[in-house]
């Protein structure tokens, strides 16, 4: 890992972040240009800087109804939980030494859902929906980790058991919901939420997922060393002087908040957690100080793809989590293969 401070590798690092950084601005242009209400990008120009210097209205005034109320906190939405999700997942895999790990190993997936499922089934709306499922999302991984402090021995692997357990009981629980929900109204609301969609997202619940993404996308931010550090090994680490149980306990409650603000907002989308960060280990490198940064554009420039692709294939929108699975099954087959041949 001393080669990212070499000149060679600190500017091919660089050129890396900057062709990604313009491969998610084409996709956050080419965004507001896709749906029914296309937005040409000379208008989306013309609309976002007429609010910053006076400049005469050529444009159908429903543009900036379009722009505003619709287009642009969805936009916005991918961008952040593409993001949140892509970091959630880098991390895990780094922190559990462990490829097959994702957002939801915890159970934040699963508390979420169930918290989005019971909001549902007592018609508390998109709002309360929301606040329910970040707050399950939450709820879970605190249970999870004051559960796993009972676990002798191994902490990685009683996090991991604890969240597969804590998991499995609140997917149980979304399932009762289900069970008991009225067939012909609230049980089909509570499955399509499920597959995840960014088509109920507006600007308050932009705000309301703005805040502890970007709460935990900061400190894993400047962690990132110290994720390096951790993934030799819990003794390796305390002999270098780190912290492993505060620095474990940041970063759980860091993804945490990622994962829930993120599965609040859009729903359960998988995938997206635990193939972005391989393919974007298969440019950067497994180094957390460009692995980290670097997950976060890619993650947010494929939601936006995907989102896009959902509003183009049919006249209604595919659930983002059916896509996801489509896309990113087969790329995971391959890496297992390519791993495999490797071998």
């Amino acid at each position: 890992m001393k080669d990212f401070h070499s000149s060679k590798h600190r500017k091919q690092y660089k050129m890396q972040l900057f062709l990604l950084f313009c491969f998610l601005i084409i996709c956050f242009v080419v965004s507001f240009h896709v749906g029914r209400y296309p937005i040409h990008p000379i208008d989306l120009v013309k609309v976002l800087f007429s609010n910053i210097v006076p400049i005469e209205q050529g444009w159908d005034p429903s543009i900036e109804t379009v722009l505003y109320q619709i287009r642009m906190p969805r936009v916005i939405g991918a961008v952040l939980v593409g993001a949140a999700l892509s970091c959630a997942g880098a991390v895990y895999q780094g922190l559990f030494q462990n490829p097959m790990c994702s957002p939801d190993l915890l159970g934040a997936s699963s508390g979420a859902g169930f918290g989005a499922a019971l909001a549902i089934l007592f018609h508390l709306g998109f709002l309360g929906t929301t606040l329910f499922a970040f707050c399950f999302g939450v709820i879970t991984v605190l249970m999870v980790y004051l559960l796993s402090r009972r676990v002798k021995g191994n902490p990685t692997l009683g996090l991991i058991l604890t969240g597969i357990m804590v998991g499995s009981l609140f997917s149980a629980a979304i399932s009762f919901i289900k069970l008991v929900a009225d067939p012909n109204d609230t049980l089909p609301a509570i499955t399509y939420w499920l597959m995840g969609s960014l088509s109920g997202i507006g600007q308050k619940e932009i705000w309301f997922c703005f805040i502890p993404i970007l709460a935990g996308l900061v400190p894993l931010l400047f962690l990132r060393w110290k994720l390096n550090v951790m993934t030799m090994g819990e003794e390796e680490a305390k002999a270098m002087g780190i912290n492993t149980k505060f620095i474990r306990l940041i970063v759980i409650i860091c993804a945490t908040m990622l994962t829930s603000a993120s599965v609040a907002v859009s729903g359960m989308i998988g995938w997206v957690g635990l193939v972005i960060p391989h393919f974007t280990r298969m440019i950067t490198g497994p180094d957390f100080r460009r692995l980290i940064p670097a997950s976060m554009i890619l993650g947010a420039s494929f939601m936006l793809i995907v989102d896009n692709f959902s509003r183009m294939l049919t006249t209604q929108e595919i659930p983002l989590g059916i896509l996801t699975a489509f896309i990113g099954a087969p790329f995971f087959i391959y890496l297992i293969m390519r791993e495999g041949n490797k071998s």
